[in-house]
């Protein structure tokens, strides 16, 4: 049987128009009239005064760290519960991560959790440079408390959203309420570029420094002068033209993926051990990947048994993101909590969710998932 992918991209079909505009202006290398327009329509659907186009997710956290002077040896706090892009910048700039737990409404980083640490850091004279707060499979984190606490000990606020374009928290889009934000267009995303992010921000002067950091920091000058350390960080043009088509297309997108997670939630909610990642009361979440967690004893079945079973049927399932702090590349990084998120790490379980999943496909993944329960 054909293989069914967890998040695979998706053509809206207007891609091939935009690309042919690109190549009859000329416009191959990097940079472009393409990437101007895919920067300002960006920042409109998101709601940010300025946005800057870059290679990866990834670049735009590290250009949003450089910007706020992260340096060896400061500490970030960072969400456990997440791809390890999330703090592996941090890593790059000699700083150091620390990793904040989960909350069960939203699985994402607990202010809780985050008080208690800032308020004993700011004892000893020892406040993080900055909190990179990550929201999480389509789902924001509760940003008001969080935002709250980093302005009231002059902490800098990142907010990865590489994984919730489309969703909200209180009517406006993640990514929106710190000093920068950061998208993601990799191929698994609601909308991709095939790689590449974006980097937001309401102060022009982020997106200013950043944008000549990711020109490998050149000055304005004739000649090649610099200055500062800089780097290839800049979207192409070509790429930057599949973004604007898919752009376009993100709410019908969006509203698929929670059609699908409608079904799944339709078919197997009521089978003995089975949850699915709540929909926190703050806001939208998109459903960029339908997640569910499994009691084996009462299910019947583990995690692992699942997953196994799907792929012998060439349909791939995913464990939740391992938490950070149980990376043995951050084996030395200080955690605060981890409960929560070793427990949705040992019983969750993303299913296939894309856009262009079809209703045959999703019957094979309920009907191999129902036949596992051992408790009917």
């Amino acid at each position: 049987m054909k293989r069914i992918y967890l998040s695979p991209p998706h053509l809206s079909g207007l891609e091939a128009r935009f690309l042919l505009e690109a190549l009859e202006s000329g416009w191959i290398a990097p940079l472009g009239p393409q990437v101007e327009a895919f920067e300002r329509e960006f920042a409109d659907v998101v709601g940010a005064k300025y946005a800057l186009a870059v290679s990866s997710g990834t670049a735009a956290i590290h250009l949003a760290l450089i910007h706020i002077g992260v340096r060896p040896g400061d500490e970030v706090v960072v969400s456990t519960l997440t791809f390890a892009a999330s703090a592996f910048p941090v890593l790059y700039l000699g700083a150091r991560p620390v990793f904040i737990d989960s909350e069960p409404t939203s699985w994402n980083m607990d202010p809780g959790l985050l008080e208690e640490f800032l308020r004993r850091r700011a004892q000893v004279g020892r406040l993080p440079r900055a909190v990179v707060l990550v929201h999480l499979y389509g789902q924001s984190a509760d940003i008001d408390p969080i935002r709250a606490l980093c302005q009231e000990y002059g902490v800098s606020l990142i907010e990865d959203a590489a994984e919730a374009l489309g969703s909200t928290y209180k009517g406006k889009s993640p990514g929106t309420f710190g000093l920068a934000g950061i998208f993601s267009f990799n191929g698994n995303k609601i909308i991709t570029t095939s790689g590449g992010g974006m980097l937001v921000s309401d102060q022009e002067e982020v997106i200013a420094h950043a944008r000549k950091l990711a020109t490998q920091a050149r000055e304005p000058v004739p000649w090649y002068e610099h200055r500062e350390v800089g780097y290839n960080y800049r979207m192409s043009n070509l790429l930057a033209a599949l973004g604007r088509a898919q752009l376009r297309t993100l709410e019908e997108r969006v509203e698929k993926r929670r059609r699908i997670f409608q079904r799944y939630v339709e078919e197997l909610a009521d089978f003995p051990g089975i949850s699915f990642q709540l929909e926190a009361p703050w806001g939208r979440h998109t459903r960029w990947l339908t997640v569910m967690t499994i009691e084996p004893e009462l299910f019947g079945a583990t995690v692992e048994e699942v997953r196994r079973a799907l792929e012998v049927e060439n349909i791939e399932a995913r464990p939740v993101w391992k938490p950070l702090h149980l990376q043995p590349v951050f084996r030395d990084c200080e955690k605060i909590g981890g409960a929560v998120a070793e427990s949705l790490f040992a019983k969750g379980l993303c299913l296939p969710s894309g856009s262009s999943l079809t209703e045959s496909d999703q019957v094979r993944i309920i009907e191999i998932v129902k036949s596992l329960c051992k408790s009917i």
